[in-house]
């Protein structure tokens, strides 16, 4: 069972089709971390840079999964409101080796929080602090202070240290989101 299947039982859904925003600024691994959600023979051997967005839609046994991959670019950020209604879940997800940027994350963050569309919602946001493996990497507890997630009273949230392209920390998320 893969973590959309566990997300739709943590979202009590029961219909066919769910969808996720995957969010974050641009080269943080989250079409990486999209692919490495999806079944093995449904898997991309070479990952490009998201220009605009991406629809990624596939199946579990029961649901048709719908997931929004938005480019990170600063340019294309604006595009991510125009998903927010229809999102179930939110994978939100963070280069922890970047420190300059960790800024604009936040910034991206508190944007997207307060958006009328997501702030009167209880809906879960799962943050990977990927590139682990990286020498300038922070921990998940550091990214986690300097997004100030504390302060996300009203959501459901949970932080994963992760390296996508190794897969390592994505079970954590999973694990969360079947809850």
């Amino acid at each position: 069972m893969g973590l959309l299947d566990r997300l739709s039982g943590l979202l009590g859904l029961k219909k066919k089709e769910v969808h996720v925003l995957c969010l974050g600024l641009d080269n943080s691994g989250k079409t990486t971390i999209i692919n490495k959600l999806k079944p093995s023979n449904a898997q991309s051997q070479d990952i490009v840079p998201t220009i605009g967005f991406s629809i990624e839609k596939f199946k579990s046994s029961s649901l048709s999964f719908t997931v929004f991959d938005m480019s990170g670019q600063g340019r294309y950020r604006n595009l991510w409101e125009h998903y927010y209604k229809e999102g179930q879940a939110i994978i939100f997800v963070i280069d922890s080796s970047d420190r300059l940027r960790m800024v604009v994350a936040k910034e991206e963050l508190d944007t997207l929080l307060n958006h009328p569309d997501i702030k009167h919602r209880r809906i879960p946001i799962l943050f990977f602090a990927n590139k682990m493996d990286l020498r300038d990497a922070v921990t998940s507890v550091k990214v986690s202070q300097l997004l100030c997630l504390e302060n996300i009273k009203d959501k459901p949230w949970h932080i994963c240290a992760s390296d996508a392209i190794k897969g390592e920390g994505l079970q954590e998320g999973v694990d969360w989101l079947q809850g």
